[in-house]
């Protein structure tokens, strides 16, 4: 399959109002494509939709909640027919939900399930005809380190996030006949909303929730646009898997070495970050 052109073709970005959908949107305007961004955040896509627009690229916004599958359905009607032709859609979106399967509600579980998947799987069954009308078109769906490894406390992120990653997978194979590239991409820790945004479950200790909020934020060191620009190389040479930090590569390394047992060394490593971050207090001396 030969490489990817951007120039000149429409692409279409879900989560585009800040992190790393509008690093995505720079990314995509810098090599000439037209732009389609949606987001549930209305003020954050005017401002990356009028960044671009100053530079001279075409862009079109559509604000929506990923969660309701009835307004996802009409949107993606509508840029359907006002696009149909679309050479590359990335499937950015994503929401988090903090706490332990038997601490969040069924319906908690389910709004992410909603956004994560069902969202991704709706628009890509709805614009895959626009996809298949444009020679060597491209679809981009993004996962995450969690859809690599499943730790505790992450059951219905990761469950979305590994149920992304087979969906991509699969479609990789059944899209090669048509020219169509796909790319499954696992960030690691990007320093994006995702955490400080998380819902809370409705069973969860909320002070324990922010202490762990806050120890996870430290590890979120990786910039969006780097994180794009890794996402933009690989669509451009076709890559079916882009791994993003090392933060991705080395859970994913542990994943296939020790398939089953991996977790209890991510355990080990998680107490003793806890035990790192915990504050100390020394013995005074005696005068």
């Amino acid at each position: 399959m030969r490489r990817f052109d951007f120039t000149g073709g429409t692409a279409v970005v879900t989560g585009a109002a800040g992190g790393i959908g509008a690093a995505l949107a720079h990314g995509l305007a810098r090599r000439g494509s037209d732009l389609v961004l949606l987001d549930r955040d209305a003020d954050g896509l005017d401002t990356v939709a009028g960044e671009l627009r100053a530079v001279g690229r075409t862009v079109q916004t559509y604000q929506v909640d990923l969660a309701d599958a009835q307004a996802t359905a009409a949107v993606a009607a509508e840029i359907r027919d006002r696009h149909p032709v679309i050479r590359l859609l990335i499937n950015n979106a994503g929401v988090a939900l903090g706490g332990r399967f038997d601490e969040v509600s069924f319906d908690e579980f389910s709004w992410v399930i909603e956004v994560n998947f069902r969202a991704v799987a709706q628009l890509t069954h709805a614009l895959l005809p626009a996809l298949k009308a444009e020679p060597g078109a491209h679809l981009v769906s993004v996962s995450s380190l969690f859809g690599l490894i499943a730790p505790a406390g992450q059951v219905a992120y990761s469950a979305s996030k590994f149920a992304v990653r087979g969906f991509t997978e699969a479609l990789r194979h059944e899209l090669a006949a048509d020219g169509i590239g796909v790319t499954c991409v696992h960030p690691g820790g990007v320093r994006t909303r995702i955490a400080r945004d998380a819902r809370v479950g409705s069973g969860v200790d909320r002070a324990q929730f922010e202490d762990g909020r806050r120890r996870f934020e430290r590890l979120l060191t990786i910039d969006p646009a780097t994180a794009a620009e890794a996402i933009l190389r690989g669509v451009a040479r076709r890559r079916g898997r882009v791994l993003i930090g090392w933060s991705a590569r080395l859970p994913d390394l542990l994943a296939r070495i020790a398939p089953a047992g991996h977790g209890h060394l991510l355990a080990a490593i998680g107490r003793a970050e806890t035990r790192r971050a915990a504050p100390t207090t020394r013995p005074r001396t005696p005068a």
